[in-house]
Parts: C-alpha cells; structure tokens; sequence
C-alpha cells in the first residue's frame, strides 16, 4: 500500500476511508487516487487565491467523484453541514479538503460528536488542525458558535 501524500497542506487520516487537507494543488490529484481516494468534497470558495482551478473536471478526468459545498469561512450555517452530511457515503474512500484543513477540521468536529465520539476526543482531532477556541483569527468566534 503506498504511505498517505502527507506533506500536503493539513493532512490528516481520521480512519482507513477517510482523510483531510488544507488547498490541494494539481499534482495531489494523481496522489489521492493512488492511495484509493474515490470522492473529494471541497469545503472551500473556487475563488479563493489558493483554490484548484477547474478542481472539479481535473477530478473528473482522474476518475474521482467530486461533490463542491462553497463554505464561506464568515458564514458557515447548518445548510452547509447538512449538505457535508448528505455528501459523505458510508464506505466509500473520501477525501475532504479546503484551504487551511480549518473548515473540514470543525465539520468533522460536529460528526464526530453526533456520531458519539468523546467531546476530548473530537476536540483533539480538531486541534490537529485549528482550535477556534483560542485562535486570533477574527472569524473564530463564527466557528466556535458553528462547533457550539
């Protein structure tokens, strides 16, 4: 089996199906699909400096099923959770990305607790990448609100 792509931006595997990243560049493509990766759902705004272009037909071409849910990282609602929700099948290799890992990091976050996980547990996950809680950045207090 070949070792997870991990110098991209925010890797992270949460389990044998599912992984996580920041901003995904072209070649990681190629790299995703080598490790089994089937579906990417892609939190991030297509017009964000450092989004993929074309993301969606470069995955088509390689094969991959892509599923776009544009978060806006000032204004994640629960449409847009509930969309994430919906796009993720059981048993099925995923790849969740968006620019930081940030995004993907509290979605799963809220998951993994309506899923039963243990709140040090999840919070743990999600610190491997950003904790809201204590971040400067100015968006945080929407995504300690969107974790609440």
């Amino acid at each position: 089996m070949l070792s997870d792509p991990d110098d991209i931006r925010g890797w992270q595997r949460l389990d044998a199906l599912t992984t996580t990243s920041g901003k995904l560049d072209e070649a990681d493509i190629a790299r995703l699909g080598s490790i089994g990766v089937r579906h990417v759902i892609n939190l991030a705004l297509d017009t964000h400096p450092d989004a993929l272009a074309d993301e969606g037909a470069k995955l088509d071409a390689a094969r991959i099923r892509y599923t776009h849910i544009p978060v806006p990282f000032d204004a994640p609602d629960d449409s847009h959770y509930a969309a994430f929700c919906d796009a993720l099948i059981v048993g099925e290799a995923t790849h969740v990305h968006c620019i930081m890992n940030w995004r993907v990091s509290a979605f799963f976050y809220r998951l993994n607790r309506e899923r039963g996980m243990d709140e040090a547990q999840a919070r743990t996950l999600m610190h491997q990448q950003w904790a809201p809680e204590t971040s400067d950045n100015p968006q945080a207090a929407v995504w300690k609100a969107f974790i609440a």
